[in-house]
């Protein structure tokens, strides 16, 4: 059996809100610099991001994406007791949007994580199923959205409550390195209180997962933190500057990547570094769509 010559690489993309428009930057970096995508996990926003590079969506298409999307487009006011809005919303919006939509078609495997909220269980959706009704249940903000109930019973909230920063979902995929995009690492720096209720449900729930993100942080391989504290979680309007932010922070990230891709292939056997036929990160088949 001939050894393949390049090591699979995979993204875990963090929860965040508004944030996770820096993701998008990211992948505009990543894709500059020819650096090949295995494998993508991803956890409440970082869910969409993902679900979207999976399904093969161009780039150009997900940044217009990214500016474009707002809290009207994601839930609507419901009268059930176990929560103020659903979003259901926002799986009839990437059900319109994305190019695939069944797992097992997706040109990039892909997971989203949700938590099972009678359990407080991790619930990881991929190989097989609905991609919508995945990224929908990943972004399931616990006391805001209604619980999302799956075909087993199960109700399914965020995923941030237990795998804000999905690094060993994205080991399990398959990935020999893994990419963090930790959007909420920087901390916040911005003045004043959050201007809306999702706005403190959001920061609350953030605070609570710095402490519980240290196992996946260690987990990566490599971690990029975009600048982005000075913006809240529910400034959805600012989707540039994250934008900008995610791609500034993933091109210094880039020679650092680069060095990883080589350590791994140098402690390869012999004969592995022998097949190899490529510079790290020149992958021709499943680069990042632009």
């Amino acid at each position: 059996m001939q050894a393949r010559s390049y090591p699979t690489i995979g993204l875990a993309l963090s929860g965040g809100a508004a944030r996770g428009n820096a993701h998008v930057g990211v992948l505009r970096a990543l894709a500059e610099n020819k650096i090949h995508i295995d494998y993508v996990a991803g956890t409440s926003a970082g869910s969409i991001v993902g679900g979207a590079l999976a399904a093969g969506m161009p780039l150009d298409d997900i940044e217009e994406f990214g500016r474009k999307l707002r809290w009207r487009d994601i839930g609507r006011v419901t009268m059930s007791r176990l929560g103020v809005q659903s979003n259901e919303r926002l799986e009839h919006y990437l059900r319109a949007i994305l190019p695939v939509t069944r797992f097992e078609d997706l040109p990039i495997p892909f997971a989203a994580v949700a938590t099972e909220l009678k359990t407080g269980a991790a619930v990881v959706m991929r190989d097989q199923g609905d991609v919508p009704f995945a990224i929908r249940a990943s972004c399931a903000i616990p006391g805001w959205y209604v619980p999302v109930t799956d075909a087993h019973g199960r109700q399914l909230v965020d995923g941030g409550l237990v795998a804000i920063i999905p690094s060993t979902v994205a080991r399990s995929l398959g990935a020999d390195i893994v990419i963090a995009v930790d959007v909420n690492g920087a901390g916040a720096t911005f003045i004043g209180p959050s201007s809306s209720v999702i706005g403190v449900l959001l920061q609350s729930m953030l605070v609570v997962q710095h402490t519980a993100s240290h196992y996946q942080l260690q987990s990566a391989d490599l971690v990029i933190s975009p600048k982005v504290a000075h913006i809240r979680w529910d400034e959805m309007g600012r989707a540039d500057e994250l934008i900008e932010a995610g791609y500034a922070a993933a091109r210094e990230s880039v020679p650092r990547l680069l060095e990883i891709i080589d350590e791994h292939v140098k402690a390869q056997p012999k004969w592995y570094q022998l097949n190899r036929r490529r510079k790290p990160g020149l992958k021709p088949s499943l680069t990042l769509p632009t």
